[in-house]
């Protein structure tokens, strides 16, 4: 019985399951700012202040990989250690964690903590919510897992890294690749390695595989072979992703081919790697082989798009998701044929799923439109640049092209706060505010409207 009430205050006292997301997250990150304010976190011993700690608490949990001090000679290895463990719990999310804790006290789940889990890991029934748990929990320690014996096997072979320091490299990076944090121990993040495919191709694909969204994975896993078999979230994340990754890599090359601060100082292999591999990151990733900042404006137009559209829905992706896109692609396509309902592939799209698809959209339009606004107030920094981290913080991708530093403490915390909806999404925040929904008992005449 004192099981059954422990898992009831867990999730108790809440309304909407959305509320409680938002509140985990929340904690988490008061959590990691007052481990990171302790002298022991910092290389000096010094205390660090609230504003760099609460910076980097939040970008830590919401996966974003934007830094005000850097990493490797700023924090200690206990600093580091908080860092990497927040990006964990960020990654499997604070509803899959609080699952998983609740499995383990009452042995049982019930119906407040199925939906609570439910909404973190967006499965589309309730089946028992412990396998589901169970299956993203280990797939992605196993992912993690496999990126840092890559990593650490690179940096005892190739770097001379003795197995300690090597092995800590791995596991840092391979949980950071995975849950596409962007944080890494290098001062220069990872351009050091622009022209090792080994490490490029490693962080390419465990940032992929992560970003794609755990039911598409665990969907790609059971039936990879047989792609008419495939859900229709399966079906535009992976093909809206693919078009992606092509269309970024050829398009990055074309406009900074001869860019001598990017790809022009490199040889011609390493120049395709190097431009593959900011496509892969730029969706949300944050890590960079070449130096964001000397891109050519172009590119950083392409970069706010890329960055603005984000991964796959339930993985470690920001942005409003490639399902977002590809099913307004599909909305847009069937109205200019006239067509009544939407149709994927041999399935009909509800009118609720096209209605969430241009609210999250437009709220975050809206909201990317305002907050450039007001860094542009606050700040005499160019619209492109302002625009390009406004986005960059939004989407959780935590690339950047240098201004970080030169944004006053009130843009900071406007970039916090744009860190943690980011993280958990327009509509997630909407529905926690709205604590019950409300059904309208009556329908109002049909009146039609001049649109465009």
């Amino acid at each position: 019985m004192r099981r059954v009430r422990a898992a009831s205050v867990l999730f108790g006292g809440y309304q909407h399951p959305t509320q409680m997301i938002a509140v985990g997250f929340g904690l988490a990150i008061f959590v990691g700012t007052l481990l990171l304010s302790l002298p022991a976190a910092t290389a000096e011993g010094q205390t660090t202040t609230w504003l760099t700690a609460l910076w980097t608490a939040t970008a830590s949990v919401s996966l974003t990989g934007l830094i005000i001090v850097d990493t490797p000679t700023h924090w200690s290895v206990f600093g580091e250690v908080v860092i990497i463990g927040l990006v964990q719990i960020g990654g499997l999310g604070i509803m899959t964690l609080a699952t998983v804790f609740t499995v383990l006290v009452s042995g049982r789940l019930g119906l407040r903590a199925r939906l609570f889990a439910q909404a973190e890991t967006k499965t589309p029934t309730m089946a028992d919510m412990r396998k589901v748990v169970r299956k993203v929990v280990v797939f992605s320690l196993v992912c993690e897992a496999v990126a840092a014996v890559m990593f650490t096997a690179r940096f005892m072979i190739g770097y001379g890294e003795s197995l300690g320091r090597a092995l800590y490299l791995g596991v840092f990076h391979g949980i950071s690749a995975f849950n596409n944090a962007g944080f890494a121990l290098w001062s220069d993040n990872i351009m050091g390695f622009v022209g090792d495919p080994w490490i490029c191709l490693t962080f390419s694909a465990a940032v992929i595989v992560g970003g794609l969204g755990f039911p598409v994975v665990f969907e790609l896993l059971r039936s990879w072979r047989h792609p008419g078999r495939w859900s229709v979230l399966t079906r535009i994340t992976v093909y809206a992703t693919l078009i992606l990754l092509v269309l970024g890599t050829l398009v990055y090359l074309a406009t900074e081919w001869r860019n001598p601060g990017t790809l022009g100082r490199l040889d011609e292999p390493t120049r395709v790697l190097a431009a593959f591999f900011l496509s892969a990151m730029v969706r949300t990733a944050g890590f960079n082989s070449v130096d964001t900042g000397a891109l050519h404006p172009s590119s950083w137009l392409l970069s706010d798009v890329m960055m603005f559209i984000g991964g796959g829905s339930a993985g470690t992706a920001g942005g409003i998701k490639v399902t977002t896109l590809g099913l307004l692609a599909f909305v847009i396509w069937s109205e200019l044929r006239g067509e009544p309902k939407v149709n994927v592939g041999h399935r009909q799209v509800p009118e609720a799923a096209q209605r969430q698809a241009v609210v999250v959209t437009v709220m975050s339009a809206a909201l990317v439109a305002f907050c450039t606004y007001v860094l542009l107030v606050l700040t005499p920094l160019n619209l492109d640049r302002v625009l390009f981290e406004v986005i960059a913080a939004f989407s959780t991708a935590g690339l950047t092209t240098g201004i970080t530093n030169d944004i006053p403490p009130a843009g900071h915390l406007l970039l916090i706060m744009l860190m943690f909806v980011g993280r958990i999404g327009p509509l997630t925040i909407g529905s926690a505010l709205a604590l019950k929904e409300r059904a309208r008992r009556y329908e109002l005449p049909e009146e039609r409207m001049i649109v465009g």
